[in-house]
């Protein structure tokens, strides 16, 4: 009977290493939550993003300072446990990151519901770009503004200063086709 404990303490142990490891080496910052929403754990990327240390376990996510700009998260975060669909949200963070936050309900192996999961992507890069983009699209949108202008302002004057030429009356012929069919 105590080998038959041990031995599966040893393999619990393993298990429990096994899952941490793999959650370290994702390198994306998770953080699990209760049904009350206080911490149950936490992955080291976590605590970059919220100031979580060892003795937040067991406390509510909202008591917890967090660099995140995102103070929907315990409402969006209960919301998720009364519907159980997920969300999405990307959210900034006050040294200028920006994260896609993804809070899921925590279903354990017997499909009940205990809890929260997030996770916290770094969507930095993409952020960047997105916004690099969209001031180049907006340099772009003026500056062809501008040229539509200018093009407008040459026609106006092309216009006011080369008054429509005036045909013959009588003539359906323009000037061209007189030369061409000889004026009979």
């Amino acid at each position: 009977m105590n080998y038959e404990l041990q031995t599966k303490v040893g393999r619990l142990s393993r298990a429990n290493n096994d899952l941490k490891n793999l959650l370290e080496s994702t390198d994306i910052a998770t953080l699990f939550l209760d049904s009350e929403l206080r911490v149950r754990r936490y992955t080291a990327q976590t605590a970059k993003i919220i100031n979580l240390i060892p003795g937040d376990v067991d406390r509510s996510i909202t008591d917890i300072v967090s660099d995140l700009i995102y103070p929907e998260l315990a409402d969006d975060a209960r919301e998720v446990l009364r519907t159980l669909a997920v969300s999405e949200k990307a959210a900034p963070t006050n040294d200028g990151y920006f994260f896609k936050v993804r809070i899921m309900p925590y279903r354990t192996l017997e499909d009940k519901i205990d809890g929260l999961v997030i996770t916290f992507t770094d969507i930095t890069a993409s952020k960047k770009l997105e916004m690099a983009l969209r001031s180049d699209q907006a340099s772009l949108e003026e500056s062809i503004a501008t040229k539509d202008r200018e093009l407008d302002g040459v026609k106006k004057q092309r216009q006011s200063e080369d008054p429509p030429k005036q045909q013959k009356k009588g003539s359906d012929r323009g000037p061209e086709d007189e030369k061409e069919g000889g004026g009979t």
